[in-house]
């Protein structure tokens, strides 16, 4: 598979790496700037996955498919964020929880623990999703 990015050679206070796309995928064009990942383990070069601007995205944490990351989000430890999922905004996602499918999870959102958010599920505002908890279906909690 061919690369779809490489790291520009600036990094933040966090220590993560900004990453620039080296070929056209989505919206996405070639010398695009994106977000911030620690390593290659967080965002795959397959699918049309991005991490945008402000976003961070480190830890064991790992972004595929074609899922998005952008705003200041960030997704850490060892979190999954996959398929056609989006994070953004201040949202948080970490621990062990996914979020996937045609997920949403934004605001100042925090999934973290083994939660999970799949389907057409909205997590956004303030609410904080944790533990064991399943967002589902088209379930959208504020």
């Amino acid at each position: 598979m061919d690369r779809k990015y490489e790291f520009t050679g600036e990094v933040n206070e966090q220590g993560l790496k900004r990453i620039r796309a080296l070929r056209d995928f989505d919206l996405i064009k070639v010398g695009d700037l994106g977000g911030w990942i620690q390593s290659d383990e967080n965002l795959s070069h397959g699918g049309s996955c991005w991490v945008f601007g402000n976003a961070q995205v480190y830890g064991n944490a790992q972004v595929y498919g074609n899922a998005q990351v952008y705003g200041n989000a960030q997704v850490y430890d060892n979190a999954q964020v996959y398929g056609n999922a989006w994070v953004a905004g201040n949202a948080q996602v970490s621990s062990n929880a996914q979020v996937y499918g045609n997920a949403q999870v934004y605001g100042n959102a925090w999934v973290y623990g083994s939660a999970q958010v799949y389907g057409n599920a909205q997590v956004y505002g303030d609410t904080w999703v944790y533990d064991d908890v399943w967002v589902y279906d088209d379930a959208e909690i504020k």
